[in-house]
């Protein structure tokens, strides 16, 4: 049985949406690290390397991208090194894999119905949780994203978020704050304590048109 995803309790297990004898895409619950670390925490790297093969010998299990601690939903993981380095490539826009990256999001009222940002994203100092949000900056820290609006209410406006290009840290619950409208439950950049956790889902991953899809969380149901 999956349990629901649930900020502070994670669920029982991962879950494979997709496989190819390439790649695969992970249901990642919320509450999951995605590499491992140190303690006992549990984490997506650990996991496949327990349960897929192909997975247990490459770096960081074949994961090529990470997702936050509190955010759930897809996740992307090698099954040949070289097949990892090319993905991983393609995930910071270049070669020849055609990656697309969509998000949930429940934020703060009164977004535009549809919208982008071009921001640069810094770290403040060594050691710190937060990123820094600029208008200007070096490319390598440039983070853009589109928005439209999938529903609005009271407790926050549902948004969907596409990444164009690279991802960067904190990228979209950053950004938006930056913008006036933080994550529900990311008191990190200033949203509502009340719910735990940012609502943030990797909803969906397109692979050279190929798509997948996680559920939805029950907060943006």
């Amino acid at each position: 049985m999956v349990w629901r995803y649930l900020w502070g309790v994670p669920s029982a297990d991962p879950v494979i949406l997709h496989r190819t004898e390439q790649w695969l895409v992970i249901d990642k619950p919320s509450g999951w690290h995605t590499v491992a670390g140190r303690g006992d925490e549990l984490d997506v790297e650990s996991w496949l390397r327990g349960k897929v093969p192909a997975c247990s010998e490459l770096e960081e299990a074949g994961l090529v991208h990470r997702l936050d601690l509190p955010t759930s939903g897809c996740l992307l993981a090698a099954t040949d090194e070289a097949i990892r380095v090319a993905l991983r490539e393609a995930m910071s826009g270049r070669g020849s894999v055609d990656i697309r990256k969509h998000y949930l999001a429940r934020c703060g009222v009164g977004l535009p119905d549809q919208g982008a940002f071009e921001l640069y994203f810094t770290k403040r100092h060594r050691g710190s949780r937060k990123m820094t949000v600029s208008q200007r900056g070096d490319a390598r820290s440039a983070g853009r994203c589109c928005w439209r609006v999938c529903e609005r209410a009271g407790g926050g406006d549902l948004i969907e978020v596409e990444l164009l290009g690279p991802g960067r840290r904190h990228m979209i619950r950053a950004g938006m704050a930056s913008l006036g409208h933080p994550l529900v439950g990311d008191a990190l950049y200033g949203g509502d304590a009340s719910a735990e956790g940012p609502r943030l889902h990797a909803c969906r991953l397109s692979i050279n048109g190929l798509v997948v899809e996680s559920p939805r969380p029950d907060w943006a149901t």
